[in-house]
């Protein structure tokens, strides 16, 4: 089941679910809805009017995960100057459309976009037209596709471009002034914008006549043309079902945004950095599948980048991201052995993980779910979720560097099963400090190993009506309260002050374990050396937190840092706070002044409040070093921690190996290298050493954290078969 989004309201829009209350089913059983956004344009950096964000012809695409982009026409490698040529050796090749349904099918994409008047491509249109200006193909092969596409549940959207620049690619002239001028009966020059539009706004119209099983256009940005003569709003007249996408705008009339593929990513396949629009507009991810070449056929057979394609593809659904791969179609229409054999492959890899991929929304944004993006010892991945966030997806698409754990922050969520999704294997798992450990990983999956979480939901967050927010600054329409009303598609904009803050009144003294902020996803977080920015980022960078018992008075901050420039939730520790009044001041976000629609714009979609962690310990693991089976020696002595696991933790460490805490028993099966995670925490920045049975020392620097914020570090120790003792001190 696919989750539902909270719906925004408007004037004259009730509001459909009531804040912090589960959403809807998204499933719309036939009822008629349109609901009016203004979603932010962060090209332009403001806000477009009166999109329709969600209506019932877009649910199709949203059910959707993938689709497949096909850049095929004139001059497809060997290229053709005469369009009657170019149509027979397509003809003669072989040319079947049940062949790039199929294909398509293999990669589980839902939908093809048909790239053929492409300025680039020669304008050619693989339709018979009675409208002439540039090649018009005799035998219907967009007819057939949308035929054989509708007989195996695939659908067709039309690619239309609003360039006349490339009318001349290959030095023969490939638009018809003088032949659209006489059916026109007036004077039209089609290498110009204006005349172009008017040539190409005839051609929407054509196609919508002659096919109706079609389900819309992608459109490579706009024309004037077509905005001064409505276009859109005629295409919403004549064919209501069908779905318009944009390339790079966020045109408010479009159903889709699509992001045309981007470099410089780290990693490589996390494309979802370099996008601007926010959920719930539907957005796309464009990218090539071949590693190098163009975007259509070269006439070589240039390699499938597995890791790359797989990567991306598993990414961009953790972003609830659809992705629109390209392959590059010979002449015949088949692709090239490289291309098929990644095809064949992905029919066969993608089953066992299918559940996590289709009828799932991206976790750590507004659909709930655990933190994605970068966790333990290099390891990187996503989170995809499903029935209300309570059955979560951990997809690790970059594993750990010699380690056999996952940890990554839980979000609030109280796991109760971990299980391999591929073998339904159950695996041990625990929960502390707000982190889920997966444990005891020993088949990773080149390049996807997922993991099912199971989960009755969140704990220890504070209801939305319990708080109340206010601000230092506020854009108008924006104001403070939209933190804490649990909509996330309402959100605080700070209207460009800096420093700025925010304050959460939780009503009455309170317990406080960590913040949970959600910033709007408008803006890229890549650094786009490249373009001269090399940070667009409009996210928080440096920040306080104090606490206050009347909301005046308040001290020295309990918690100073600078939050990760990322997209997804981000957390803020707070260690034993017990307060009423908690401000969160921003001192500077990311973006500099070279980027001017993001420098300064910070905004926020929702801030939780959570009082403790979950927790769930199994086989003993973790080690508590306040256990009776354990040694304090010196002035080591246990303390309460209420954001510790088992609530408590051993301090006085730091006088030497005098002062210590000794595991006893930590047995193993077998010598050799293991993992020892230890969390910690401490005031200023310092070092801890661990001794294994007498052994030398390994001392490891660690950061500060504050006295009760607990962090985690992993070194590698020296195990021997059976009974082992290891010492934990510090020397600062």
């Amino acid at each position: 089941m696919r989750l539902p989004p909270p719906f925004r309201t408007g004037p004259g829009h009730r509001r459909l679910r009531s804040p912090g209350a589960a959403p809807r089913s998204r499933r719309f059983a036939g009822v008629t809805l349109a609901l009016a956004l203004a979603l932010v344009a962060a090209l332009l950096g403001a806000p477009p009017a009166s999109a329709e964000v969600e209506h019932p012809r877009q649910q199709w695409l949203r059910d959707s995960t993938a689709g497949l982009f096909l850049h095929w026409g004139m001059f497809t490698a060997p290229s053709h100057t005469d369009c009657a040529a170019w149509e027979r050796d397509v003809t003669e090749g072989g040319w079947n459309a049940d062949y790039w349904v199929d294909e398509a099918k293999k990669l589980r994409a839902s939908y093809i976009v048909l790239a053929t008047f492409h300025s680039r491509l020669g304008y050619a249109r693989p339709w018979p037209s009675a409208i002439p200006g540039s090649c018009a193909t005799e035998r219907d092969f967009l007819g057939e596709l949308v035929a054989a596409g509708k007989a195996k549940g695939v659908r067709v959207l039309l690619y239309m471009t609003d360039d006349p620049q490339w009318h001349n690619e290959l030095g023969v002239e490939t638009l018809d002034s003088a032949a659209y001028s006489a059916y026109k009966g007036r004077q039209v020059d089609l290498t110009t914008r204006d005349g172009f539009g008017m040539y190409s706004y005839d051609l929407f119209h054509e196609v919508m006549d002659n096919y109706p099983d079609m389900s819309g256009f992608w459109i490579d940005n706009d024309n004037a043309y077509w905005e001064r003569h409505q276009l859109y709003e005629q295409v919403r007249a004549k064919r209501p079902s069908w779905l318009l996408s944009n390339n790079n705008e966020d045109t408010p009339i479009m159903d889709t945004v699509s992001n045309e593929q981007k470099t410089g990513i780290t990693p490589a396949y996390d494309y979802p950095q370099a996008t601007f629009t926010p959920l719930p507009r539907l957005t796309e991810a464009d990218y090539k599948l071949p590693t190098s070449g163009a975007w259509w056929y070269d006439g070589k057979d240039n390699a499938v980048d597995y890791g790359l394609s797989i990567g991306r593809y598993v990414a961009n659904a953790g972003s609830s991201i659809k992705s629109l791969m390209a392959e590059t179609a010979m002449v015949n229409g088949r692709f090239p052995p490289s291309q098929e054999k990644f095809n064949n492959f992905m029919d066969g890899w993608l089953p066992a993980i299918w559940p996590s991929l289709q009828g799932t929304e991206g976790g750590g944004y507004m659909y709930g779910g655990m933190q994605p993006g970068f966790w333990n010892d290099g390891a990187h991945g996503v989170i995809t979720v499903d029935d209300d966030a309570r059955t979560q997806y951990v997809h690790v698409m970059t594993r750990p560097k010699g380690q056999d754990t996952v940890r990554l922050r839980d979000n609030g969520y109280r796991v109760t099963e971990v299980t391999d999704a591929r073998t339904g294997r159950r695996m041990k798992f625990s929960q502390s400090g707000g982190y889920l450990s997966i444990l005891g990983i020993d088949a990773w999956d080149t390049y996807d190993t997922v993991f099912k979480v199971r989960t009755p939901g969140r704990q220890h967050f504070y209801e939305p009506s319990v708080v109340k927010a206010s601000a230092s600054a506020a854009k108008d329409g924006h104001p403070a309260g939209n933190l804490v009303d649990g909509d996330h598609t309402t959100y605080w904009d700070s209207d460009g002050n800096q420093p700025v803050s925010v304050t959460l009144d939780l009503g009455k003294r309170r317990k406080v374990a960590y913040l949970a902020v959600n910033q709007t996803e408008w803006s890229p977080t890549h650094a786009r050396e490249s373009f001269g920015r090399p940070e667009d980022s409009a996210r928080i960078m440096d920040y306080q937190v104090y606490a206050s018992e009347d909301g005046k008075s308040w001290g020295d901050p309990v918690r100073s840092g600078a939050m990760r420039s990322a997209r997804g939730v981000q957390f803020i520790d707070l260690g034993k706070q017990n307060s009423r009044y908690l401000k969160l001041e921003v001192l500077n976000t990311w973006s500099g002044p070279q980027a001017p629609p993001f420098f300064k714009q910070l905004k926020i979609d929702e801030v939780r409040v959570a009082s403790d962690y979950p927790r769930h310990t199994v086989d003993g693991l973790p080690l508590e070093a306040e256990s009776k089976h354990n040694d304090r020696n010196g002035k080591a002595r246990s303390s309460q921690c209420a954001a510790c696991s088992g609530t408590k933790q051993v301090t006085g460490l730091g006088g030497g190996s005098r002062d210590s805490v000794t595991y006893r028993d930590v047995e193993v099966a077998e010598s050799g290298d293991y993992r020892l995670q230890l969390d910690y925490t401490t005031a200023t920045a310092s070092s801890f050493s661990v001794s294994v049975n007498g052994g030398t020392p390994i001392t490891v620097p660690v950061d500060a954290t504050g006295p009760e914020v607990p962090a985690g570090k992993a070194i590698a120790v020296p195990l021997r078969a059976g009974s082992n003792t290891v010492d934990v001190f510090s020397d600062a």
